[in-house]
């Protein structure tokens, strides 16, 4: 029980398969049907009217942004109301979360996405990068980016990470198949990106299935937690929607440097050079807490 990992914590509550069947319709009901609602929403409040056109550059990040709450809110009552189990195991099935490990992840992929990701990329297409000079705009945009950044990443997190692989794992707990069946789930809804179509399948190989599907699948199912891939999922999404965005991505946001054009080719390059350092930083540099208590100890069987 000491080494319990939060795989395992799927089975502390209601695990048959029809409830994770029951489970994901209400997930994806609230993400798909409710949160489509809530954008719609922001567009009419806005604007006046159903025009995405017509959103500025705060509207439009609140139109992709403000859907994630609601998923958010679908993960927790399948997780709390259907499997009868506390949030807290699609993370860890320890007493606490880790914040020490969540935030060594942020720290190890953020320095190879900055050095390499950015700075490379400024070395080699220099003039593709500009200046926000509307300072006030940056400003003000900051605090929305941070809140639901945390929240869209978190969410993807519990659900990718945490609810498909705990429903998967009741199928098998091999970890190779926890690890693809993780990465083509996650990579599915991201198809219709602009990156995705800009790119090709590269992009998508790289960008989508490689990472983060399968690698911050696989550090989650070695470190037992999902904490790790927390951090990290954090860290990249903030670097392109705060600092570095790229005109026409998925998530269009008045960032303080713009890039004008997405190069497919560097940025695969950039990740194969990424993972090997993201992974020393992770386990060479940082370490791994001990692991404490379960949370619960009681309710292991259920139906």
């Amino acid at each position: 029980m000491k080494n319990a990992t939060y795989v395992e914590a799927a089975r502390w509550g209601k695990y048959r398969g029809w409830r994770y069947v029951l489970g994901l319709v209400v997930i994806l009901f609230a993400w798909l049907v409710v949160g489509t609602g809530a954008s719609v929403l922001v567009v009419i409040a806005f604007s006046g009217q159903p025009d995405y056109s017509m959103l500025g550059p705060l509207g439009k990040f609140l139109y992709i942004m403000v859907g994630f709450p609601v998923f958010l809110a679908g993960v927790l009552i399948a997780v709390t109301l259907i499997h009868r189990r506390h949030p807290l195991t699609l993370i860890t099935a320890r007493k606490k979360i880790s914040w020490r490990r969540i935030g060594q992840g942020f720290v190890a992929w953020s320095v190879p996405a900055c050095l390499i990701g950015v700075l490379g990329q400024y070395l080699f297409y220099p003039d593709t990068f500009s200046f926000n000079f509307d300072l006030a705009t940056f400003a003000l945009f900051v605090p929305l980016a941070l809140v639901f950044t945390a929240i869209q990443t978190t969410t993807e997190e519990l659900f990718f990470r945490g609810y498909v692989v705990q429903g998967a794992s009741m199928i098998s707990t091999n970890r190779v198949f926890l690890a693809i069946v993780a990465a083509v789930i996650f990579t599915l809804p991201h198809l219709l990106n602009p990156e995705a179509i800009a790119g090709g399948w590269l992009t998508v190989f790289s960008n989508y299935f490689l990472v983060p599907g399968l690698l911050w699948t696989v550090v989650s199912l070695i470190d037992g937690t999902t904490e790790l891939a927390i951090g990290v999922h954090f860290a990249n999404n903030i670097i392109g929607i705060l600092l570095f965005n790229i005109a026409g991505s998925a998530v269009t946001t008045p960032a303080l440097f713009t890039i004008s054009e997405f190069h497919a080719t560097y940025v695969a390059l950039s990740v194969l050079v990424a993972i090997p350092i993201f992974l020393a930083i992770a386990y060479k540099v940082f370490k791994r807490d001990e692991a404490s208590e379960p949370v619960f100890q009681s309710d292991r069987k259920g139906f």
